[in-house]
């Protein structure tokens, strides 16, 4: 018999029941719903067989973990479909994904989205047999027999077969796959499915290796589910920043240029402008230092700080490392080089917390398939920071940056859209961390208890630490629910030993101290590609590239809204006219399309009261008023930063 804690609730099973099994027994309703299984906190097919005493949990649709195991699913019944209308395809990867799921094929004739209809009627077919779905192990050598012809899977096989352990793969019908899983029980779980786009991807997104056809899709339990997740992603695409931040004329990019480097333009750059003076000012007040460090160093800086061993191959590195005596590289973060900054001089316990900021731009070297507007980019500019205190202080000044960032979030109007998550080590991934498992457990342990004193409400990611200590990744979904991180605070107690940064303690000792790596805000291009998707475009007063627009009904009413433009610029306004030959309800369309927050229309009436006549891009006609009462009114908007 095993003991199973089922929330909190304990019960007696016969030894080597299953998460199904389990699940069957509390009711049909659950096990129709299963999707995958937790078992001690790791994940696991509902086939698992339960040998110990252990905490269980039935993972479903609306569970995150469940959804994955959903759509990991649906993604090899898609395979599978390839496989009946595409003989002679060889597979590459399927996983789930923030939206879904994706498949890349290597197919013997290119397909289009023309071919996708046809491609989701053998899925349903697929789901319709209810297929049930088996999992089996092979060794190493009896998996390349399996695979044989699949070239990209002899490719992933021949990397877990430095493990030592056998590999499993699933079976549903005459489709088996390599994978890890956790999968549904059959097919016929999956209820509604839609393939939504087709697209090219490198293999490994690697450019110097074969592009293969990618089919990304999305399933649901329910057909009114897929229906109501379709017309959100019709409401997204209205709202995505690519298209959108091309529209509103704030951003552009050029292949000649390159991928990843897009071209801010005047009024995108004149809203990263707007939000680096809040930042830097906003951290003045709170006693950080600004620094201006250089763009580039030589490889021993990133040698010294183990960038050149755990993350070269995100660098752009200038010069060659056989041939060339010095050999630099862009920043791909500015920590080394503050580094130099407390080291410019020797230090004393008084003398910290010892703050310092920059706005950064780094270089990291994003893979072309990883790259998306001006979400991912090559190029970025970060509002970056690093604070050297002694033990005592860690807490206090972990919070103070929590505090910051929330205060950041809120003034944006993204506090609630954000989530929080403590990335971890992975001690089963010793390659791609510094330091030892003490270190690690010091670390991660200081951090825990910090983030649980604060009542932060996070998840666990393992293996997403920095290589030199765990962070707090406060993450966040653009409009089509992809999740990337958004700011990070991070705790570090290894780089100041290599760096040999000491200070000298009350007692005259001489010790490392503890080092908060953090950003405020994020990287500004990330920020401005959220914030047109929040606001789709129509972004607070404070923060619009043109605040108030001058419309004349005539051009003999043009001089007096002259008039009006320098007395709203006076007041440091940012203020168009727009004099063109146009009638009046044209003009103010344009505006609206423009997304431009307040319209000051001028007729003879005006001029005659000395008056102005107010528009509001949602608001509509706020009628006639003194343009003293207008600035009043404006500058108390932008002043508080007020979002409507």
């Amino acid at each position: 018999m095993v003991k199973i804690d089922l929330k909190g609730q304990v019960k007696e099973f016969e030894s080597g029941i299953t998460p199904a099994q389990v699940a069957k027994s509390i009711g049909m309703g659950l096990y129709k719903s299963a999707c995958a299984a937790r078992i001690d906190g790791k994940t696991c097919d509902l086939r698992t067989p339960i040998t110990e005493d252990c905490a269980l949990e039935i993972l479903t649709f609306e569970i995150e973990d469940g959804k994955k195991a959903y759509w990991h699913t649906t993604s090899h019944i898609l395979a599978q479909a390839v496989q009946r209308l595409y003989p002679g395809t060889k597979f590459a990867i399927g996983p789930s994904v923030d939206t879904g799921f994706y498949y890349d094929f290597d197919l013997l004739s290119p397909i289009s989205m023309e071919d996708l209809p046809k491609l989701e009627d053998e899925m349903k077919k697929i789901i319709k047999e209810d297929i049930a779905i088996e999992r089996f192990e092979f060794s190493p050598e009896e998996a390349r027999q399996e695979m044989a012809g699949q070239e990209y899977k002899q490719e992933l096989i021949d990397e877990h077969a430095g493990n030592g352990e056998k590999i499993s793969f699933y079976r549903q019908g005459d489709f088996e796959d390599l994978c890890a899983g956790p999968h549904l029980m059959s097919t016929g779980v999956v209820k509604a499915v839609k393939l939504t786009a087709i697209t090219g991807a490198y293999w490994r997104g690697d450019s110097a290796q074969k592009m293969l056809t990618r089919i990304y899709g999305v399933s649901f339990p329910k057909q009114s589910l897929l229906e109501e997740h379709l017309q959100k992603m019709e409401e997204a695409k209205k709202r995505d920043h690519n298209k959108l931040g091309r529209e509103l004329e704030l951003f552009t990019t050029c292949d000649l240029v390159g991928q990843g480097l897009p071209i801010l333009l005047p009024k995108g750059a004149r809203i990263v402008q707007l939000l680096q003076r809040f930042v830097e000012d906003e951290e003045q007040k709170r006693g950080w230092l600004l620094t201006k460090t250089p763009f580039m160093a030589k490889s021993d800086l990133y040698k010294l700080s183990g960038h050149w061993d755990h993350y070269l191959d995100g660098m752009f590195v200038l010069g060659d490392p056989e041939k060339d005596k010095e050999v630099f590289a862009l920043r791909p973060m500015t920590c080394p080089f503050q580094y130099q900054a407390y080291l410019n001089k020797k230090r004393s316990y008084r003398d910290l917390p010892l703050r310092y900021d920059e706005t950064s731009t780094l270089f990291r070297n994003e893979a072309s398939g990883e790259m998306h507007g001006l979400i991912r980019v090559r190029q970025f500019t970060i509002s970056e920071g690093h604070l050297m205190c002694r033990p005592d202080q860690l807490e206090d000044e972990f919070k103070s940056c929590l505090e910051l960032t929330t205060f950041m979030l809120k003034t944006l109007g993204l506090y609630e859209d954000v989530s929080y998550r403590f990335s971890q080590w992975d001690p089963n991934n010793r390659e791609k961390y510094i330091g030892t498992t003490e270190q690690w457990d010091e670390a991660q342990g200081v951090m825990k208890k910090i983030l649980d004193h604060l009542e932060i409400p996070y998840s666990i990611g393992i293996d997403e630490a920095a290589f030199y200590g765990p962070k707090l990744d406060i993450q966040i979904k653009n409009v089509f629910g992809k999740e990337d991180t958004l700011i990070t605070i991070q705790i570090d107690q290894m780089l100041a030993e290599k760096f040999g940064m000491e200070y000298t303690d009350k007692d005259g000792s001489q010790k490392n101290p503890y080092i908060i790596h953090r950003t405020s805000i994020g990287c500004y291009e990330r920020t401005l590609a959220l914030l047109i998707e929040k606001y789709a475009g129509a972004f607070p007063l404070w923060l619009a590239p043109v605040q108030v627009k001058l419309l004349p009904i005539a051009d003999r009413h043009l001089d007096y809204l002259y008039e009006v433009k320098k007395a709203l610029e006076d007041k440091g306004m940012r203020v168009e006219i727009d004099d063109r030959s146009e009638k009046i309800g044209y003009k103010i369309r344009e505006a609206q399309l423009e997304k431009v927050p307040y319209m000051i229309v001028a007729g003879d009436k005006d001029i005659e009261n000395n008056t102005i006549s107010v528009r509001h891009r949602s608001e509509g006609d706020l009628g006639s008023m003194t343009l003293a009462a207008f600035v009043e009114k404006a500058v108390s908007e932008i002043d508080s930063k007020e979002i409507k």
